[in-house]
């Protein structure tokens, strides 16, 4: 008989990176570890916890999702880790990439030969954020009818499960913007417009501002719908309480929020806590 161990790890898809590269720190002390890996948007994963599924470590890209759908019941508490930013990520070749900047860069996505995608906002937190994103923007622009105009060009095959996904797409060039976390468009050498401070998602001194942008989703029960605001990027880790191998799991988090597990995290594009 195998006496190896399993330790199963459930998290949001920008997390990809981090979460691989501190899974290999821990098996240079624990060879002998079996380590899963699934990846899907945040909202998904949160789902698939409620529903049954058993994982050791859940991490995820929202500590809201922590609050509105597994505590206490299936998590006793979260970890807040890290924080990031919405960003517009391109390839060289993208349409516009020339002259797009922080204050044109709506008006290239809106050119007619110009594709943009953003994740599914009712399974991937950066979905949710970046419709926020629009809705800021609208506003700090003075653009009337800006979310609208972005909202009805990305549509169907343009709306990817994961945010992940999306910046996977860009790399090959079927599309020529996303919007995604700075992390994930560094995890694929991707270039980047970061977006100003004040629409995207990123400071704490912001917080107030980020608030005005809401959006409606599906709630914890079938047929609910809840309202959420705006509010900073933030990307928090829980073992569930149905954890099979909880103690190896502590031994992870303990990784991850250690000072090698955040220079880590800094080095795959994330603020760690």
């Amino acid at each position: 008989m195998s006496n190896r161990r399993t330790l199963k790890i459930l998290h949001a898809g920008a997390l990809r990176k981090p979460v691989v590269e501190c899974a290999r720190l821990l098996q240079q002390t624990r060879p002998e570890v079996e380590i899963i890996l699934e990846s899907f948007g945040s909202r998904a994963c949160a789902r698939q916890v409620r529903e049954g599924k058993v994982v050791d470590v859940l991490a995820l890209a929202d500590p809201m999702l922590f609050e509105e759908f597994l505590v206490p019941e299936y998590v006793d508490r979260y970890y807040i880790f890290a924080n990031d930013q919405i960003v517009l990520a391109c390839n060289e070749f993208s349409r516009g990439g020339g002259e797009i900047n922080a204050q044109n860069w709506f008006d290239i996505l809106l050119r007619e030969e110009v594709t943009f995608g953003r994740s599914n906002q009712d399974l991937d937190p950066c979905g949710y954020r970046t419709l926020m994103v629009w809705q800021l923007a609208e506003e700090y622009y003075g653009h009337s009818g800006l979310f609208v105009k972005l909202d009805q060009k990305c549509r169907g095959d343009f709306i990817y499960p994961k945010s992940y996904d999306l910046a996977a797409d860009v790399l090959v060039g079927k599309l020529d913007y996303a919007f995604v976390y700075r992390c994930v468009a560094s995890q694929f050498g991707l270039r980047y417009l970061a977006l100003p401070e004040k629409i995207n998602l990123s400071h704490p001194a912001h917080a107030s501002y980020y608030s005005r942008a809401t959006v409606s989703l599906p709630g914890k029960n079938s047929g609910e719908m809840m309202t959420i605001s705006g509010a900073p990027i933030e990307f928090a880790i829980a073992i569930p309480r149905n954890a099979a191998n909880p103690a190896l799991a502590g031994v992870f988090l303990d990784l991850i929020l250690s000072k090698q597990g955040q220079e880590l995290l800094e080095e795959c594009g994330l603020i760690p806590y």
